[in-house]
Parts: structure tokens; sequence; C-alpha cells
């Protein structure tokens, strides 16, 4: 992979897991040095030099529960607040456009904050009930899990991470690409696809290819991964090869998928006018995978 940072990744916060397991320690830490990280809803707030809008513990609505992301490289602990306007609500919607230009000004290690404050407010607001017995759940280990209040239950949850393969197929020198109904005009990606129970991810790149694009793929390799935060995924980027170039399009998946020549990427990812296609943005791993693939 090449030495770019790849959007949500290389936070600068320290998880300290230590002090989120000990009640004692995280209670010394939430005090008039901590830190809040301001939201508004799920949208980062920007500060006025461009970077994450931090503020105190006293911002936080009083009714909201805080979780605790970790120890910030001054040791302040930082802080974000779940709204209690998003609790039964949540946002499983792929990213708003708009959302997407605000994120834009934030520098890779804030990018990265912000992504697993999103992803564990998001979670929480959407899991206030135990899903073995129904009973009320609530915050614990500082926000990293939640516990039925059930007496006959006290079932413990995890804030969630789904497995999702996305990949590049290769034939001849050429890539295939897809486009789903949601994208922009002319932009196709990597197909991609959640791994389902029982999976390897090289059985699920191969099963995925398969049903989307009905091409068989064989030696497949594992390029780099993302923590995707809408809401939670982690997508899996991959490279695998076709002995065959015949496509059968799953038109509930796709609006199209064609093979693309290593000329027409080089076109794309330089954003000419006159490019086959309109390549994935630079905040998507597959822009990463396809500039991989183009330096081999």
């Amino acid at each position: 992979m090449t030495g770019d940072t790849i959007a949500f990744s290389g936070s600068v916060i320290d998880r300290a897991d230590a002090v989120r397991s000990d009640p004692a320690k995280l209670a010394a830490l939430t005090n008039w040095r901590a830190r809040l990280l301001r939201l508004d809803g799920l949208a980062p707030m920007i500060a006025p030099d461009g970077g994450l809008e931090w503020g105190t513990l006293a911002d936080a609505d009083p009714a909201a529960d805080l979780v605790f992301l970790g120890l910030d490289p001054d040791g302040r602990a930082a802080f974000v607040a779940v709204d209690p306007k998003l609790v039964g609500v949540g946002n499983t919607a792929p990213p708003d456009p708009r959302l997407w230009q605000v994120m834009g000004m934030l520098s890779p290690p804030d990018l990265a904050v912000y992504g697993a404050a999103k992803a564990l407010v998001d979670w929480h607001a959407r899991h206030g009930f135990c899903a073995r017995c129904g009973h009320g759940t609530t915050l614990a280990k500082g926000g990293w899990q939640r516990d039925c209040t059930n007496p006959a239950c006290k079932a413990k949850h995890f804030p969630r991470t789904d497995p999702v393969t996305i990949m590049t197929v290769e034939h001849d020198g050429r890539l295939l690409l897809g486009r789903q109904p949601r994208f922009p005009p002319r932009r196709y990606s990597a197909l991609a696809g959640f791994v389902e129970p029982g999976e390897t991810v090289e059985e699920a790149v191969a099963r995925e290819i398969s049903e989307e694009a009905g091409v068989v793929v064989r030696d497949v390799r594992y390029v780099a991964s993302q923590p995707w935060p809408f809401p939670s995924s982690l997508m899996i980027a991959c490279h695998a090869f076709a002995d065959n170039d015949a496509i059968t399009i799953d038109t509930t998946e796709l609006d199209d998928a064609r093979w693309f020549t290593r000329e027409q990427v080089v076109a794309a990812m330089r954003g000419d006018e006159d490019a086959a296609f309109v390549a994935p943005p630079p905040f998507a791993v597959a822009h990463h995978l396809l500039r991989w693939w183009l330096n081999q």
C-alpha cells in the first residue's frame, strides 16, 4: 500500500483500556481538564482554526451519556456526549455529500478521532435495549460497553464492527469496476459486500464478485483496511484475478460493471475531464486500492 494515510485512521487518542476498565481511574479524569468533542448531531463541529471543536464537560447536556474516547497527547481525558435527541434514532444512511465537505476540512488525525466518536455515538443511540431480553441497557466501561439492566439477564453488549470486503479484480491488465445506483454520474468504484457468517475474507470476495458481476476469481490478496463509521464498518480492501472476462451484472446491486485499462484508470485518477469514468474520492479506500494497483 502507498504511504498515504487512509481516511479515519491514524488517531492520536490513546484508547486507554486500563482507564476505561477502572471506574475509579475514569472518575479521577472526569474533571475540569477533560475535553468534550463538540458534535452537531452526528456531524463534526469545526473550530476557527479548521480543526475539531473541543469544549469542556460543562458543555454537555446533563441528560447525555458521556463516552470516554481516551487520553489526548497531553494526557487529558477526551469525551463525546450522546445527544439525547439521537437516542432510538441514530443514522445508518450513507454520508451526506455536505458532510464530506465539512470533514474535508479536517486533518487526518482529527478525521480519525471524529470517525471513532461518530461510530460510538451512533451505536449508543441505536442500542438502548438488550438484544437478548428487550430490557433497557446502560452505558458501561466508559462507553465501550452497554449492560442489560434486567437482573435475570445481565447481558453485556459491545460496539459492533461489520467487516466489508471491497475489491478490485484484474484480467489481462484491466480492472473490473462497477457503479451503484446511488453513485454520482460516471463514478465507478471497486465492488464491495459484507462478509457473511461462516466466511473467510477470501470466500466473501469470491462470492460477492460472482454474485454482482458473474466473474469467478482466484488468488485473493489483502491490500489494506479502513474503519468506515457509516455506521460501523471495517472496509477490507483486496485484489483478485479472473481467468475469464465475461460479465453478468446483478441489476439489483449494480447499474453497470465493466473492465477498464490501465490507461483509463490513470486518466480517471488524474481527474481528466475526458476520462472513461470518475474515480472514487480520496477519502474512500477504493481510491487507495486503485492507486496501489497502478503502483504495482
